[in-house]
């Protein structure tokens, strides 16, 4: 049989995240990488998982979960190896984060991030109950690689600019968003679409998806 049209693993040597295809995260380990519960796909070497019970099995107790009953969940990957990571087939996308550089992430979205990546998981804005059923927020802080996902290929917007929550992937540190009811969308809709996400200000940046999370659309 043969393979060689098939895309092939990257060298396993090699420093830093990398996107083995758009769907796909390849991690070289050598200590510890944090990663999303449940997306471990494969791993070569030597690699231990703690987090929350998930689909790998096995796993117990919380590295560190959000206020909501939904929660985001983390596990940590400890060992020396190479990781592939992902998560329900949506495209992988990698920021470099400098020393003291921001961003907040959509919980929905968060894939991996470096160990020496400081992060708060909270809940967002008090009409966010309303919004995907509570809006997780994980706010990241740099030096180290972060890798999110989205559904579709993202776009970078600049404030001041109205989001549907579902849709936001990520924003820059200098944005504070905030919730708002636009009433013309609460005529005979149950839609969810009349709880917007709204940012102010003339520097920073959204991102968005072509998608709204509680949609079935991968």
């Amino acid at each position: 049989m043969d393979i060689s049209t098939l895309p092939q693993a990257a060298d396993a040597d090699a420093d830093g995240f990398r996107k083995e295809n758009n769907r796909l995260l390849g991690i070289p380990v050598d200590g510890s990488v944090m990663i999303r519960a449940g997306s471990m796909v494969s791993y070569t070497g030597e690699l231990t998982f703690t987090g929350k019970s998930s689909a790998e099995g096995g796993l117990t107790g919380f590295v560190k979960e959000a206020v909501t009953s939904e929660g985001t969940p983390v596990m940590v990957a400890e060992g020396t190896g190479y990781l592939y990571v992902a998560d329900r087939s949506k495209k992988v996308q990698i920021l470099d984060l400098d020393d003291g550089e921001s961003v907040s992430v959509n919980g929905n979205d968060v894939l991996a991030f470096d160990a020496g990546v400081d992060y708060e998981i909270s809940t967002i804005g008090s009409l966010s109950g309303a919004a995907a059923g509570g809006l997780t927020n994980v706010y990241l802080t740099g030096p180290g690689e972060v890798a999110i996902t989205t559904h579709g290929d993202p776009l970078v917007l600049e404030p001041p600019v109205k989001t549907d929550p579902d849709a936001t992937v990520a924003w820059s540190d200098a944005l504070s968003p905030s919730f708002s009811v636009n009433k013309a969308f609460e005529i005979g809709q149950t839609s969810g679409e009349s709880v917007q996400m709204e940012f102010t200000g003339n520097e920073g940046f959204v991102v968005i998806q072509p998608h709204e999370e509680g949609g079935q659309m991968q």
